[in-house]
């Protein structure tokens, strides 16, 4: 079955074709960090407009890399939400239409659950596991029981990792996007250097402001002494991440899962990544998205339309929504 995926919920605008979920025909994205980097972040009304102006360019290329023809198409796909609804509707729309011209199914697809199913793409992943998806607006333990059965076991409650990521890096004076600049800065520090709190909440809650404000306390001893970048960085990523692996284990014991699975933007990060892997030493089995599919991309949306799209009696009728 092959599905042409279409995501376009913030800042890429992307096109991809899959073949049953997993193996990967074509995948283009069209990135707008240079457009949105002169103000600091996203700009919603900016993104919108730069999707409308690329939409119709990166669906042609994903058809010619694919050598595959619109015809020969199963079901065509896009993110309806969580996400920018200006944005989101460029590719919702676009995607629409193909499936009423080509006379095939039109699938929606739940932004979140396209970054868990990213992790099917190239692999041999089955549920049941657990996942720790974390993004720029998200952070959630997921218990995975089923393809389409998914259940949020944890959440945060105030700033996404993604979020505080960069809103420290911003605090630091870091170029956008910030969380990889903090990264990268973070690799040649000494992740020891300070001491940072960790929010005592229950296991089923992840807070990150109070080591936001810790940090730029901690910055504010510094007055007329340069401060100690990579240090910084490095124990604020050292902090973040223990977090985020601790609860995922505990968790994972809690659903008797032998399986940890990482999604979302921030799987991209490098100490997460390898606190992660290092969980096979416990005896755990561990999956991470390649680099290429764990920031927004189009096959994700493919692979999720195929193994978990949102269930509706009316798919062309159904809207995007911001929130989700």
């Amino acid at each position: 079955m092959l599905i042409f995926g279409i995501e376009t919920s913030c800042d890429e605008t992307a096109a991809a074709i899959v073949k049953d979920g997993r193996e990967v025909i074509s995948n283009v994205v069209a990135s707008q960090i240079k457009t949105h980097r002169q103000f600091g972040g996203v700009v919603p009304e900016v993104a919108a407009r730069e999707h409308l102006d690329a939409i119709n360019i990166v669906i042609e290329e994903t058809f010619a890399q694919a050598g595959i023809q619109p015809n020969e198409i199963d079901a065509f796909a896009s993110t309806a939400g969580p996400g920018l609804v200006g944005c989101l509707l460029v590719g919702l729309n676009a995607a629409k239409t193909l499936s009423l011209v080509y006379n095939k199914p039109y699938l929606p697809v739940n932004h979140l659950n396209a970054h868990v199913c990213a992790n099917f793409i190239d692999s041999d992943l089955k549920p049941p596991f657990t996942c720790l998806l974390v993004s720029g607006g998200h952070t959630q333990i997921i218990n995975v029981s089923d393809y389409d059965k998914q259940e949020i076991c944890a959440s945060t409650i105030d700033d996404a990792t993604g979020e505080v990521y960069d809103k420290v890096a911003r605090l630091l004076g870091l170029p956008y996007p910030g969380g990889i600049q903090l990264d990268k800065l973070a690799q040649c520090g000494n992740k020891s250097a300070f001491k940072l709190p960790e929010a005592k909440v229950g296991d089923d809650e992840f807070s990150f402001s109070g080591l936001k404000t810790a940090v730029l306390r901690l910055t504010q001893t510094f007055k007329d002494v340069e401060i100690p970048i990579n240090d910084v960085c490095a124990s604020f990523q050292e902090t973040i991440t223990s977090t985020l692996i601790k609860k995922t284990v505990k968790m994972a014991k809690k659903n008797s899962s032998s399986t940890i699975v990482l999604a979302g933007g921030v799987a991209a990060n490098s100490r997460l990544r390898e606190k992660l892997f290092e969980l096979e030493n416990e005896g755990f089995k561990v999956y991470a998205p390649k680099m290429k599919y764990c920031t927004d991309n189009a096959s994700m949306v493919a692979s999720c339309a195929y193994f978990n799209p949102i269930k509706t009696d009316n798919p062309l009728e159904f809207e995007v929504f911001s929130r989700g």
